[in-house]
């Protein structure tokens, strides 16, 4: 099963949901927003991880939605893993993602 933390209000994260919904990939969501307790944790990894992390956060990326697999290997890149299951990636279609730096897609 794949940890997954995120928010409702990033557009990354609901197409994350829709495709690990569809296509039925196992998945706990841990929205950063309903409990100060999963945003420690997400601070936590994204702090400890800076070789997933820290080329998002110099163009101001928050980090999500991001993954923790059975191994404990941590990645933010759900669509190769989609894509590598002989998936086509869904996409809500609602625009662009949320970029922290000019606000596009939020």
């Amino acid at each position: 099963m794949i940890r997954v933390y995120g928010s409702k209000m990033c557009p990354d994260c609901r197409n994350l949901e829709l495709n690990f919904r569809t296509y039925g990939i196992e998945y706990e969501y841990l929205d950063i927003n309903e409990k100060l307790a999963n945003l420690k944790a997400f601070l936590i990894l994204r702090d400890t991880n800076p070789e997933v992390f820290d080329r998002l956060k110099a163009i101001h990326d928050i980090g999500i939605p991001a993954c923790v697999d059975q191994t404990g290997r941590v990645f933010t890149d759900w669509e190769t893993l989609v894509a590598s299951m002989g998936h086509e990636v869904l996409s809500e279609e609602r625009g662009e993602s949320c970029s922290l730096s000019d606000r596009r897609g939020c």
